[in-house]
């Protein structure tokens, strides 16, 4: 562990823990040196290096090799081979797997890769050679795009890979992600588990996975899986592997990359084939055979992943730092029972989420007999998953979980890009549903004001007892996005019985003010939402929606109604920093003018370069902050005139 990991989870549940490195990952978690260390002196007879860091690095496969030490994964020479994009592409096309068309060497200036793009044809796509997990790939639609995007490419390349080739290739339009599960053990056998559907993604980071995917054929679903397999026999590979392919409206699939490692999303594959992936690596790196054969696998069901990633939504998913002051797991699936849900985190209440590695901090993974079943149990448990200190994507999950469009299975990767653009407002999110949400403010208030006016006494034989205050009114108003819903609220053998808008509502709920989940059978149907009191009023979240209802007396509605309503302050003219990080370049000079939507500077965090965009035109008049420096969150970094 990292000196920034020395309270994490996994430092806890492991039986031995030893310190590689202060916090950058450089230093610790990248630290060969420091970590072949500790290898020796606890003298294991192998490690797994799960599927971060060094899991791709033939370096330390080979370091640990040449003592002894069995490195759980593929060789180092077939790591080597599929970790050069350019050279993966070259072995591809000799084992008769689809490659997207492109240039397989890497590029030397703009003039070069202007001329390669002209002759590919816009849109295409960089990428890094050395690259994987998302980072040193950009989609360029045009020369002028080209001449920003190959120079920030080059140096995210280097920056997260410490090599900088790029190569230039198609990019096809409205494409799926789907990836096929290999394993080979060291006797010559290879087989594949089926494929997991990765088209949910922001930034080419992956966001949702699941297994099987809607869109394959058995017949493609084959196809596909015997050119894998034959990749994997054309690199000699042993251990678990993914062969990532893009695959177009037209059924036609281009290999795109091999991940010589464990895939984040392994669990949806387990699901599905009952096939525990990481208990395959252990034991086929103790020499033992694949206990199947490829007429075994079959799938039975369906699996879906979401990625708990904190970053905040609302602003363009900016990183998110702090303390998870608050953090409860969820239990629990649209049945009410456990079986369906599982849940791989990384995280305790308390924990410190800081600047330096990625910010995901678990995987919520769920199954049914179906894809839709699927879905209703990973909405369930999104919406108990409660996490507060820190932004996450919770209700972004959650929003598409709850999009038609999801549901239908009508994806691709452009998929966030068209239905939620560079940020998502929870409060401007479709909801069906807003009708129960508005019933269950009316009950928690019901609870609230019941809470408030209970006076307390002490009997004769020396025993506290509450005596309700009986005047509670019925009528209410529930205030809602500019919009008032009378109502009329009364409780009988503890049930609440509400009429608005004509809609009638029985409510039973063993929910408690201060509670952060209610949970409740409205009209019969369970329901489950987050909720929070403060003196702004009830703020309720729910399948993707987030609102803050306010409920008031019908004079108080209508006083509201008659108040004049208050002009918005503009904001001050300056560019604030969104997130603690270091600020790798800065595009302007003081006294520039800038348009909207131009690129001022470059802050690095959680091992991603975040550009900050002008929201509109001005004149740069100071800039207070340089390269190389650390800046937090809501720091001034330039002042406008």
């Amino acid at each position: 562990y990292s000196k920034a990991d020395e309270f994490a989870l996994h430092v806890d549940m492991a039986n031995e823990a030893y310190l590689v490195g202060d916090a950058p990952p450089l230093d610790s978690y990248l630290n060969i040196e420091n970590i072949q260390q500790v290898v020796s002196e606890t003298r294991v007879e192998a490690v797994h290096p799960g599927y971060g860091f060094l899991s791709e690095n033939a370096e330390f496969a080979e370091r640990l090799e040449k003592i002894g030490v069995k490195f759980i994964g593929p060789k180092p020479a077939s790591i080597r081979k599929m970790g050069d994009k350019i050279e993966a592409k070259k072995i591809a096309l000799e084992a008769g797997v689809q490659c997207v068309p492109g240039f397989n060497e890497p590029l030397e200036d703009y003039s070069q890769a202007n001329l390669l793009a002209k002759e590919i044809g816009y849109p295409v796509m960089l990428k890094a050679s050395a690259g994987g997990g998302g980072k040193g790939i950009r989609i360029v639609k045009n020369s002028k795009e080209l001449e920003v995007a190959l120079p920030a490419c080059i140096s995210e390349a280097v920056t997260s890979f410490g090599d900088p080739r790029v190569f230039i290739e198609k990019f096809i339009k409205t494409p799926r992600h789907i990836e096929i599960q290999v394993l080979a053990d060291e006797l010559g056998n290879t087989i594949h588990l089926g494929e997991r559907e990765c088209s949910i993604q922001r930034r080419h980071q992956k966001v949702i996975e699941e297994a099987p995917s809607a869109f394959l054929s058995p017949e493609l679903r084959e196809e596909m899986g015997q050119q894998s397999i034959a990749l994997a026999a054309a690199v000699d590979y042993v251990s678990a592997g993914t062969v990532e392919f893009i695959v177009d409206e037209d059924s036609n699939f281009y290999f795109l990359e091999m991940n010589t490692r464990l895939q984040v999303e392994h669990p949806v594959t387990e699901l599905v084939t009952g096939i525990d992936i990481v208990q395959q690596m252990i034991k086929i790196a103790a020499g033992e055979e694949l206990d199947f054969q490829q007429k075994d696998i079959g799938f039975s069901g369906w699996a879906l992943e979401s990625r708990i990633y904190t970053e905040d939504p609302e602003h363009g998913f900016v990183p998110s730092i702090g303390r998870l002051t608050r953090y409860r797991e969820p239990v629990t699936s649209a049945f009410g029972i456990t079986k369906n849900v599982r849940l791989d985190g990384g995280v305790n209440e308390g924990d410190e989420i800081n600047q330096y590695y990625d910010p995901m901090i678990a995987k919520l993974i769920t199954h049914g007999n179906d894809r839709e079943e699927a879905i209703r149990h990973m909405s369930w448990a999104l919406d108990e998953y409660y996490i507060r200190g820190v932004e996450t994507n919770l209700s972004f999950l959650a929003a598409i979980m709850n999009n038609k469009r999801f549901s239908s299975a009508k994806i691709s990767t452009n998929f966030i890009e068209e239905e939620f653009g560079d940020k998502y407002t929870p409060d401007s999110a479709d909801n069906p549903n807003l009708s129960n949400l508005i019933a269950v403010a009316a009950a928690a208030n019901r609870l609230i004001t019941e809470k408030y006016q209970k006076s307390f006494i002490r009997s004769e034989n020396n025993e506290i007892q509450a005596i309700q205050s009986p005047n509670i009114p019925e009528d209410w108003v529930v205030l809602c996005k500019g919009d008032s819903y009378p109502i009329k609220l009364k409780i009988k053998n503890g049930i609440f019985n509400l009429i608005s808008n004509d809609d009638e509502f029985s409510i039973e709920t063993d929910w408690k003010p201060g509670q952060p989940i209610f949970l409740a059978r409205i009209n019969g149907e369970l329901i489950s939402l987050q909720i929070k009191i403060d003196h702004s009023g009830i703020y309720i979240r729910h399948s993707g929606f987030s609102t803050l209802l306010k409920v008031v007396s019908p004079e108080s509605a209508r006083l509201r109604g008659l108040a004049p309503k208050q002009e918005s302050i503009k904001s001050l003219k300056n560019i604030f920093s969104p997130m603690p990080g270091l600020i790798t370049s800065i595009n302007v000079s003081e006294g520039d003018k800038i348009r909207n939507g131009q690129n001022l500077l470059i802050i690095e965090a959680m091992k991603m370069e975040n550009s900050i965009i002008a929201e509109s035109s001005g004149k740069v008049k100071k800039i207070t902050a340089s390269v190389g420096d650390n800046v937090g969150a809501g720091d001034v970094l330039i002042i406008l005139d």
